[in-house]
């Protein structure tokens, strides 16, 4: 399965998905890898670095109720060792000792963003997209620093008609969850200097952004 396949199936998930109000149930949720991605992008003089990670790069669990989406906690991971910016030399850099130090343990490998609450007006529509305030901790290299992303949810519930065996080959259930959001942090708030390109510093402010779908457990 190609991604763009995975992406066309995804496409026809939404448009198929019938206007329901959500029910009060709180769920067992999954990341789905193939529907998922992460990117920081960085400012420097003369370029802005982008990276990103997808698929295994991404992993997370969420515990969720539609009709309650403000009680919603859960945990997302990225794996920095899959983070890729299009230069095989400034990914060794970054992965090296003297930046994020991944060979070094889990806590340098991984990024972690843990939810602790959501603002949101209400429960969640079937197939609609509604804005939210996520707020959480993120931890990079082993520094925790509380933060909030700005946030766009929408719920897709499959009737079992709607569920068919194709859509449950490519991963969907009867309950799914697309989040994309973005919220920013930055290099000294996780313990790291401020890289330098040649010889000009990097911004050290840090633009992270998720494009997440979960599917029920």
């Amino acid at each position: 399965m190609t991604r763009r396949t995975a992406l066309f199936s995804l496409a026809a998930l939404l448009a198929t998905a019938a206007p329901v109000t959500a029910a009060a149930e709180t769920m067992a949720m999954k990341l789905l890898p193939v529907y998922s991605r992460a990117t920081f992008k960085s400012d420097a003089p003369l370029e802005t670095i982008v990276g990103n990670t997808a698929g295994d790069g991404v992993s997370g669990t969420l515990s969720f109720d539609p009709a309650k989406p403000s009680t919603a906690t859960g945990t997302v991971k990225v794996d920095l060792k899959t983070v890729k910016t299009g230069v095989d030399k400034r990914d060794a850099d970054m992965l090296g000792k003297g930046f994020l130090d991944v060979d070094a343990g889990d806590k340098n490998r991984y990024a972690v963003f843990e939810l602790r609450s959501v603002e949101i007006a209400g429960p969640l529509e079937n197939n609609k997209d509604l804005p939210a305030k996520v707020k959480g901790v993120l931890t990079i290299k082993g520094k925790p620093v509380d933060v909030t992303a700005d946030a766009v949810v929408r719920y897709v519930k499959l009737s079992p008609a709607q569920l068919t065996e194709d859509q449950k080959k490519f991963g969907f259930t009867s309950d799914n969850l697309k989040v994309r959001a973005k919220l920013g942090s930055t290099f000294t708030n996780h313990g790291m200097e401020v890289p330098q390109l040649l010889f000009l510093k990097v911004s050290n402010d840090i633009q992270l952004e998720t494009d997440l779908t979960f599917v029920r457990q």
